[in-house]
């Protein structure tokens, strides 16, 4: 992470011609320095991609003029974009239910400003981490879903994060199917973390099946959560090899230890703005 302060300029139009210098060209107009700069044309879709970091000091006018200034060649341009101060920090929620290795490497990771984010609360359908996320300093709200008034949940959620000021939900083992309202009220703003044994092994106990069957790799997946359940686009993943001498027990450890340092490294990327999601894909600039 830089020391000095940026601001990372996100963006994705129609490929053509001459798009790295029309906007390279308005950043150095304006005495721009730039810091790092990714580039990805997709010939597939047709469409290209970028990500530019520019020192902050380095322009003579403030940002929302620098915005200002950018709209007109990003309409011409017919760009998605955003650009976001690194001064600014993210607010993240975080959602768990009863597994805490998730939680737990996440909270020592901010703690350590290793993730130099806000957590704003933690939100979870049992009260069991209450003390431990208190002692942390950290807001902590139960809410239970039941069966019969998960619409009524999910809506109290919503109201927490948007109370919070949230800027991204993580859900960190959290076992519950969010709403399809709650999805759809915040694309590209909630991660989730998941084995890769999907859709081989469905359902309860996913490791166990995967032992039974004589699986030989392991892995984990961070996404985008979207309405279509464990569908969205997919930000991280990475496996592990294991063999015939491994347990049931330590396929589930080895499946700890991936999915947390899986589910940190796409967050890492999300608040970084290292991912621009196009369709139901994404282009990660590492």
């Amino acid at each position: 992470m830089h020391r000095n302060r940026f601001y990372t300029l996100t963006a994705s139009c129609p490929d053509q011609v001459g798009i790295i210098a029309r906007v390279t060209g308005f950043i150095a107009e304006h005495k721009g320095w730039i810091l790092e700069s990714s580039f990805h044309a997709d010939d597939l879709d047709g469409r290209y991609f970028m990500r530019i970091e520019v020192k902050a000091d380095s322009l003579p006018i403030q940002l929302a003029e620098f915005r200002g200034r950018f709209q007109p060649l990003a309409d011409e341009l017919k760009m998605n974009w955003r650009i976001n101060d690194s001064a600014v920090k993210k607010r993240v929620v975080i959602l768990v239910s009863k597994q805490e290795h998730c939680l737990y490497d996440l909270l020592a990771r901010w703690q350590s400003q290793e993730l130099d984010i806000e957590i704003a609360c933690v939100i979870s359908n049992h009260d069991t981490f209450r003390g431990f996320v208190e002692w942390h300093g950290i807001p902590f709200h139960h809410v239970p879903v039941p069966a019969d008034d998960k619409v009524a949940a999910y809506a109290e959620v919503q109201r927490l994060f948007e109370d919070v000021r949230g800027d991204t939900m993580v859900l960190a083992r959290y076992m519950q199917i969010l709403s399809p309202q709650l999805c759809a009220a915040y694309p590209g703003r909630i991660l989730n973390i998941h084995h890769s044994f999907l859709p081989s092994f469905v359902g309860a106990k996913p490791y166990h099946q995967a032992y039974t069957r004589g699986v030989k790799l392991i892995g984990a997946t961070c996404h985008y959560v979207t309405e279509a359940l464990d569908q969205g686009p997919i930000i991280e993943q990475d496996v592990i090899r294991i063999d015939h001498s491994d347990s049931v027990e330590d396929m589930v450890r080895y499946g700890k230890d991936i999915e947390k340092t899986v589910l940190a490294r796409g967050l890492r990327y999300h608040l970084e703005d290292r991912v621009l999601v196009h369709g139901n894909k994404t282009v990660v600039f590492r």
